[in-house]
């Protein structure tokens, strides 16, 4: 399908492993002949959005998913969690609870040595500004940098700087950076987001910090959707993938489950994405 003269981004907002869902929305848009222009990726999203932008192969990114969230990437939490609450372990601007090591060398496994430059679509990935709380918007150099940069979940794995800022995950700042691709001047926006699950029991202060969490994401994606809805400064449509059961940030085996629901949430929003793409 052609696009005419329409741009297209696609938008990949944070969700963790839910952003696997990002497969199957990129084999339907392959599939359809459904041209991106350009990509941006957030937090978890920015993992398949640099994937995406590479023209990675759908099987490629189902194993590849496989690496990327392996439990290991876990490595120390428990013991610095404990020192943490003890007062052995003291805290700065650049902690974490994780020993980043583990998460560092998987996504150089994933990435290699590849830059935005290499790409084979435009890419833009989103970070926050640790110190500042400021939109950090990553578009050139290391994808590795980029991609760890915006995965940096506050507390969990410790910051990275780049540049001479210390940033954080994007979703610190905007869990969807829809706003990243008006700015770009797109007619056509394609944002897949990512709703957060609630607990219904805490057994410690990590399940109230993280209960916390997602209150504020949740709140930032229904306030950022409806307020570009408004806006009207592009036509965009909502990829809002549903699941049936809860889905843990390590839970691999549910992964053909996930790819599976953004393939469906895509073919629903599809007959609108076509029409309008056909009119040129």
């Amino acid at each position: 399908m052609a696009n005419s003269q329409k741009r297209v981004t696609l938008v990949i907002g944070s969700g963790g492993i839910k952003c696997a869902a990002a497969i199957g929305l990129w084999q339907v848009l392959l599939e359809e002949g459904i041209h991106v222009d350009r990509v941006v990726g957030c937090s978890g999203g920015s993992l398949y959005g640099a994937l995406i932008a590479n023209h990675t192969d759908v099987d490629e990114m189902k194993v590849r998913s496989r690496e990327l969230w392996t439990s290991d990437l876990m490595q120390g939490y428990i013991s610095n969690l404990k020192a943490s609450q003890d007062g052995s372990l003291k805290f700065n601007e650049r902690s974490g609870l994780v020993d980043d090591s583990v998460m560092n060398k998987t996504l150089q496994g994933v990435y290699g040595d590849l830059t935005f430059a290499d790409l084979k679509t435009p890419l833009k990935i989103a970070a926050t500004d640790f110190l500042t709380g400021e939109k950090v918007i990553l578009d050139e150099g290391s994808i590795f940098d980029a991609v760890r940069a915006s995965s940096a979940i506050p507390i969990i794995f410790p910051p990275w700087e780049m540049n001479g800022r210390l940033l954080i995950d994007g979703a610190a700042s905007n869990p969807l950076p829809i706003d990243i691709a008006i700015q770009d001047g797109s007619d056509i926006i394609i944002a897949m987001g990512f709703a957060l699950s609630y607990r219904s029991r805490f057994r410690s202060m990590a399940a109230v910090q993280e209960q916390l969490n997602n209150i504020y994401m949740n709140n930032i994606l229904n306030s950022t959707y409806a307020f570009y809805n408004l806006a009207h400064h592009a036509e965009i449509f909502p990829i809002l993938p549903e699941f049936s059961s809860a889905i843990s940030m390590f839970d691999i085996d549910k992964i053909p489950e996930v790819v599976e629901r953004g393939e469906q949430a895509t073919r629903e929003q599809l007959p609108h994405i076509k029409r309008l793409l056909e009119r040129g």
